[in-house]
C-alpha cells in the first residue's frame, strides 16, 4: 500500500483558485531494468490518478514507465462549494488507493 501526503488548504474564499499537491510513496519499477542475473524486473507502477472535488471529477493523469518513483503532483484548482476532495490511484497489480480531505468554502 502506497503512503500518500495531500497538501490543501482547510478553508478557501469562493471563488478562488487553490493548489493541491500530492505526494504519493511507490516504488514505480519502469519494466526496463534487470536484476542482478539479468532477468527484467516487472513492470509496477502506478498508471492512473483521479481527483474529485465534490464529486466532480477536476483531474485525471494516465502516467507511463518514464514516471518518477515517488511521485509529485501540484495543480490548482477553483473554489465552489464546500465539499470532499479524493484523490484515486491505480497501480499495475490493479490494486486502487484513495484518500480524501474535506474543504469549507467561505
Amino acid at each position: 500500500m502506497a503512503r500518500t501526503l495531500i497538501n490543501c488548504p482547510k478553508e478557501v474564499k469562493r471563488g478562488e483558485d487553490f493548489d493541491i499537491r500530492v505526494l504519493i510513496a511507490h516504488p514505480m519499477e519502469s519494466g526496463q531494468r534487470r536484476d542482478d542475473v539479468g532477468q527484467l524486473v516487472p513492470r509496477f507502477i502506478i498508471h492512473e490518478l483521479t481527483c474529485t472535488y465534490g464529486g466532480e471529477e477536476v483531474l485525471r493523469i494516465e502516467m507511463f514507465p518514464a514516471i518518477a518513483a515517488n511521485p509529485f503532483f501540484t495543480f490548482s484548482v477553483r473554489a465552489v462549494d464546500s465539499g470532499t476532495i479524493t484523490l484515486r490511484w491505480v497501480d499495475d497489480n490493479d490494486v486502487a488507493q484513495s484518500q480524501s480531505i474535506d474543504l469549507a468554502v467561505t
